[in-house]
């Protein structure tokens, strides 16, 4: 779970707290280490709390004398004003235990971890010090401390509300996951595939060199002198030669396709697409284990729908033509997919329980105080945050789609190839090789 996000408001009052006020000091200079001399890393240190008696003193703040619980008066006695002892603060001090450290970081962050610890022993002496002596100076009987305070409880219950909601949702029954593992099946059938990617484009030739700076300045020229007309021509000229490139591509894929449904290699046929677009670069890896439904774009789902050994008809979207060959399928199990579908329910109910919250009240704000109303509050967005995003737990498992500009760019000779999307952007496919 994540940090409290009281341990923030501590921490950070911790760091403003610790800025001395005045003028800032300059930066000291990183002391170089002498030579000859290694500078030695600091080493791990082994958690030895569970060894710790609980009774056992943590924290000790030295001059400050622990709080003093007020007596209970007697039936029908009248209570007495409390003597406060006399007691020098060099004699005081207020001792913390293990215990009662650990019952305070539970609260704080549940599942606290040993560096939370740490922050947290850090901040704990400070806040011991200075709410004594704010007590001391009577600032817990201003009025705005009773408003601060209120306001505090508020987060706190929220916070609270929070982490109940996320515990509850985490509550799901065995048959639960059963029942949802057997009504989306499909969703968690794995397809070993081969793709064929075809550019739509052919790649743009660079222009040679011009040896002669003459000529080259007086073609310059000449392209500045273009009338209108010439000028129309020229753009009518170059937007014929990319289609008539494209049209190419596209029938290379068709025919591609062919061989493919043929039986020819896919390694092969994509050297063959590359060179026919003019990439002068190594053709990418046509291989995709273990995709998912959720792993290709909808545009190409129909993919799925073939047996082992069926190839595809050919896929056009703006990234280019695709082609696919079924190679086997199987599916995850119930207990492979189990950690999957537990956090989806857990996103899905979590969701249920903060709509139902989000949806019991409404709000209306005085304008001529306010001003105008701004964009609703949404989870999350308010003070407080009443909302928080439901967990999401990583898919090792699941295959996304490649991802890549939609346009062909220039691509420099040494660069690795890299697929272009079938349709919306999404991360990056096991096969795609780095740019």
């Amino acid at each position: 779970m994540r940090m409290s996000w009281l341990v923030c408001v501590l921490l950070g009052t911790m760091a403003w707290g610790q800025a001395a006020p005045g003028a800032p000091s300059p930066a000291q200079p990183a002391q170089a280490p002498m030579p000859g001399v290694m500078k030695a890393s600091p080493a791990a240190a082994t958690d030895t709390s569970a060894s710790v008696p609980d009774d056992a003193a943590v924290i000790t703040v030295k001059g400050v004398c622990p709080a003093t619980p007020k007596p209970a008066a007697a039936k029908g006695a009248t209570a007495k004003p409390a003597t406060a002892a006399k007691t020098s603060a060099a004699d005081c001090k207020t001792v913390i235990t293990k215990a009662e450290f650990e019952k305070l970081a539970n609260a704080v962050a549940p599942n606290v971890t040993p560096q939370l610890k740490k922050q947290l022993a850090g901040v704990l002496p400070r806040f011991i010090a200075m709410s004594d002596e704010a007590k001391k100076e009577g600032l817990d009987r201003r009025p705005q401390f009773a408003e601060t305070l209120k306001f505090a409880k508020m987060q706190i219950l929220t916070n609270e509300l929070q982490r109940k909601i996320q515990e509850d949702a985490a509550k799901i029954p065995p048959t639960e996951i059963e029942k949802y593992y057997k009504e989306h099946a499909e969703s968690f059938e794995q397809y070993s595939l081969d793709r064929l990617f075809v550019p739509r484009n052919k790649q743009a030739e660079p222009e040679l060199k011009d040896e002669d700076d003459k000529d080259k300045d007086k073609d310059k020229d000449k392209d500045k002198k273009l009338t209108e007309e010439e000028e129309k021509a020229k753009e009518a000229a170059e937007k014929a030669k990319t289609e008539e490139g494209e049209q190419a591509m596209t029938k290379l894929a068709e025919s591609l396709r062919g061989r493919a449904a043929a039986g020819e290699d896919f390694v092969k046929l994509q050297k063959e697409a590359f060179e026919a677009a003019g990439m002068k670069i190594e053709s990418p890896t046509v291989t995709l284990p273990k995709v998912r439904r959720t792993g290709l774009p909808p545009a190409h789902a129909a993919v799925f729908d073939l047996k082992a050994g069926e190839v595809s008809q050919v896929i056009n979207d703006s990234g280019g033509h695709y082609v696919y060959k079924v190679d086997g399928k199987d599916e995850l199990s119930i207990d492979q997919a189990k950690q999957e579908i537990q956090n989806t329910l857990q996103s899905q109910r979590t969701k249920e329980m903060m709509d139902k919250v989000n949806n019991s009240f409404k709000v209306e704000t005085n304008e001529a105080y306010f001003g105008p109303a701004g964009p609703p509050m949404g989870p999350g967005r308010g003070p407080g945050g009443v909302g928080m995003a439901p967990p999401r737990g990583p898919n090792p498992r699941m295959a996304p789609s490649p991802t890549a500009p939609a346009a062909q760019p220039q691509i420099p000779a040494n660069a690795q190839p890299q697929i272009p999307p079938p349709a919306q952007p999404q991360a990056p496919s096991q096969d795609s090789k780095p740019n």
